[in-house]
């Protein structure tokens, strides 16, 4: 059997959620779990001020994309392709184009499992990057895109900076 990859599918915007709905309905139907493994619209969470009130909500990534985690072959080809709400696939021509695993880390979709001996609250200096040899404390950690948030001091005041776990180092 063939390898699962990662692929990119173009919807109309708004659609996202009704696009997975749709294929995972497809997959269901015809049986295709084997094939079609995973249908993903990324989301992030966002801090919004409204009416003066903070709070968290979860944002699409890609407004207008879809991911999925599929056996490209033709009868998978055809069922994504010809899903309500799907506009084609992303690559050039007809010939859908697999993300990398490179890709795949930075949208956070892979890990490489790196364990870390620092948590919330630690003072950690950075040893790479812009901000090298700069001393923060670690306000959140974001597993999936292997970063933390510091606070470093810009122009007089406390400024969030996300930096990458291999370029801190625990004091």
């Amino acid at each position: 059997m063939a390898e699962a990859n990662w692929y990119v599918v173009h919807t109309y915007s708004g659609y996202e959620n009704k696009v997975k709905a749709n294929i995972e309905k497809t997959i269901e139907n015809r049986h295709l779990e084997e094939q079609i493994l995973e249908v993903r619209v990324p989301l992030q969470d966002v801090v919004e001020m409204k009416n003066g009130v903070q709070r968290t909500v979860q944002k699409k990534m890609f407004p207008g994309y879809v991911l999925l985690n599929m056996v490209m072959n033709d009868d998978t080809w055809y069922v994504v392709r010809n899903t309500r709400g799907v506009t084609g696939f992303v690559g050039p021509g007809s010939k859908p184009v697999p993300l990398t695993d490179a890709e795949m880390y930075n949208l956070g979709i892979l890990s490489n499992g790196v364990t870390v001996d620092f948590e919330v609250g630690d003072t950690v200096t950075v040893i790479g990057g812009v901000w090298k040899d700069t001393v923060g404390v670690i306000q959140a950690m974001n597993q999936t895109k292997q970063s933390v948030t510091i606070n470093v001091e810009l122009f007089g005041r406390e400024t969030p900076v996300e930096i990458n776990f291999a370029e801190i180092r625990r004091m």
